[in-house]
């Protein structure tokens, strides 16, 4: 969680409804969020792997991108290749510094008219800036609209017949990584077929004034649990996602944490980063992202030490006791030569050295289509 100094912390428009449910609050990118409710962690992690949770992630960022040089202008600072994306669909990417280095992780959607960047809380700024940095010679113009729009993930194996049951457009059709515009509880939303669970489910974006309706209106639709920030973690880590400051930072290439396939190096527009990651891609890295489990029943936290062949090797990047799998996962980056599945090392969890070992990701695979 990020420190913030007393009296400088944001509020989501629901902060009131989570003080009113009981929630935990904690400080996190500069807002008052929700990390658990007295339900409880493991129970709300339960509840979004068996049925439906809602997490109010409205401290997320969103930036119009709109002109005749929108598409190439975002395709200039980021890995994937925004100009293959037809409209109502969404893609996952990452934007990138000149050596090659993450500056976010982010979503971009294609709009007929405009693009829409949907980037983390806590590198909102420095992402504006770097966009801000690098749109001269674009003939286009980037609103930060993040002030203004609420932001509601519904996930879970019920969660699409909820949704459904509140919007005025049929959402069978919806693929994943695709969106529609339409209706929810009579207020008008960007309906997404994303999420951070590795479950079904939306995120639906909408004018924040709305944000009690919307919430009350699905909550009441359904067996919905409410859901904090701290089984939002849980659930990504268990489906494999990575988190920006864990996984991923500003000394971390794309390649180097296993997203090659969010790489196009065959775009047509030249990108930053371009030349590093070519020749990442033609002669491989020194190290990579792997996943691992500890036989022993030890959590692995972020901040771990990690030691292969008595040499310590880095951190762990994120772990957890899975509530999913019952065992101790987590993540961390080892030389390219142990990233190989069985290869063991070890976690130092309070002065303890306790063996773990390389498993393939994701750990948690939700059964039946995407």
């Amino acid at each position: 969680m990020t420190a913030i100094a007393p009296g400088t912390l944001k509020r989501t428009p629901l902060h009131d409804v989570h003080v009113a449910l009981g929630a935990k609050i904690v400080p996190f990118a500069g807002y008052e969020m929700p990390v658990q409710y007295p339900t409880g962690i493991t129970a709300e992690h339960n509840a979004v792997r068996t049925a439906c949770g809602m997490f109010d992630v409205s401290h997320m960022g969103e930036v119009i991108v709109r002109g005749p040089d929108a598409m190439r202008f975002v395709s200039s600072v980021t890995s994937n290749d925004v100009e293959a994306l037809a409209v109502g669909q969404i893609q996952y990417s990452t934007l990138l510094r000149a050596d090659g280095t993450i500056v976010d992780d982010l979503l971009v959607y294609r709009f007929a008219d405009h693009l829409m960047l949907v980037i983390n809380a806590s590198n909102r700024d420095k992402d504006l800036a770097h966009l801000q940095e690098n749109i001269a010679g674009f003939d286009c113009t980037m609103t930060d609209i993040s002030d203004s729009i609420a932001l509601l993930a519904v996930q879970g194996p019920q969660a699409p017949a909820i949704v459904a049951s509140l919007a005025d457009v049929p959402l069978d059709g919806i693929k994943y990584y695709w969106f529609t515009e339409g209706n929810v509880a009579g207020v008008p939303c960007i309906i997404s077929r994303t999420g951070y669970t590795g479950e079904l489910g939306f995120e639906l974006y909408f004018d924040a004034a709305h944000a009690v309706t919307v919430w009350n209106a699905v909550m009441t639709a359904g067996a919905v649990t409410p859901a904090g920030l701290g089984c939002r973690d849980s659930l990504r880590l268990e489906a494999g996602m990575c988190l920006y400051g864990n996984e991923l930072d500003d000394r971390t290439t794309p390649i180097e944490a296993g997203l090659n396939w969010l790489v196009k190096l065959a775009k047509r527009e030249p990108f930053l980063g371009k030349d590093v990651l070519v020749r990442q891609h033609q002669e491989g890295t020194d190290r990579k992202l792997v996943g691992f489990t500890i036989d022993e029943r030890a959590i692995p936290r972020h901040g771990h030490g990690v030691v292969y062949g008595g040499v310590a090797i880095g951190e762990v990047c994120s772990g957890c006791m899975s509530p999913t799998l019952g065992i101790p996962i987590g993540t961390c980056y080892v030389p390219a030569a142990a990233a190989v599945e069985g290869t063991t090392f070890e976690v130092d969890i309070r002065g303890r050295l306790l063996p773990a070992r390389v498993v393939k990701l994701p750990f948690y695979k939700r059964a039946g289509k995407a």
